[in-house]
């Protein structure tokens, strides 16, 4: 009887380090919504930019460049931080649903930002070389780091005219497996460009100021410069 107390007890103390382990290793994210979206939530969003006056667009569930140029607006007016990014902390300021979902922390850490990176490679680098695409996303990476970009990786792919493929509608693409993998070295901190913070194509680029850039390396068909 007291070996079948002891086992008892030693069950129960299990569950209970199981459970608080749990409380620990997940967390709540809220749903993130940024330039490319479409459904329910960018209806909502729509309607009460349009009710406060920030959207004067069409209420249409696609999250483009007027509702992201009135997300930008609301954010700044109320003292957030002005990346059109609608985040857990925009949700609430807007007065919309807070949804969350149970992942593990590390998955939660940078799973947005992975996705748009590997959506951005994609659409800008398909077809170049791994080493190019890593590339590609390692110029975001730096333009986070820059204080002359904004700081954080949505803010910089969404900065209007900052990427082609953003604008074409290349990047809403399904990201292939390479750009997935590409994306995940350049958020690691592999950085083949040596710190650019700008690239073009040669047989593309139509800015004569890109072209005025110090050209310091190319990969593939890129040309990286600081």
């Amino acid at each position: 009887m007291f070996v079948k107390k002891n086992l008892v007890l030693i069950l129960v103390i299990t569950f209970i380090v199981s459970l608080i382990g749990s409380i620990f290793i997940y967390n709540t994210k809220a749903e993130t919504l940024y330039w490319g979206y479409r459904g329910g939530d960018v209806y909502e969003l729509q309607r009460k930019l349009r009710q406060w006056g920030y959207y004067n667009g069409v209420v249409d569930g696609y999250f483009g460049a007027k509702t992201f140029e009135a997300v930008k607006l609301f954010q700044r007016k109320n003292g957030l931080r002005a990346d059109g990014v609608v985040g857990t902390a925009t949700r609430r300021a807007l007065g919309m649903e807070v949804k969350t979902k149970y992942s593990t922390s590390r998955a939660v850490s940078n799973r947005d930002d992975l996705y748009i990176l590997a959506q951005l490679i994609s659409g800008e680098a398909r077809g170049e070389p791994y080493t190019g695409q890593v590339a590609v996303g390692a110029v975001v990476m730096n333009r986070v780091k820059h204080p002359s970009f904004p700081n954080t990786i949505a803010g910089v792919i969404f900065q209007p005219g900052a990427f082609t493929a953003v604008a074409d509608g290349q990047m809403f693409l399904p990201p292939s497996s390479t750009a997935i993998r590409a994306a995940e070295d350049a958020l690691n901190g592999w950085d083949p460009t040596w710190g650019a913070i700008y690239y073009y194509n040669p047989a593309k680029a139509t800015s004569s100021w890109m072209w005025s850039r110090p050209v310091h390396l190319v990969i593939g068909k890129h040309r990286f410069a600081r």
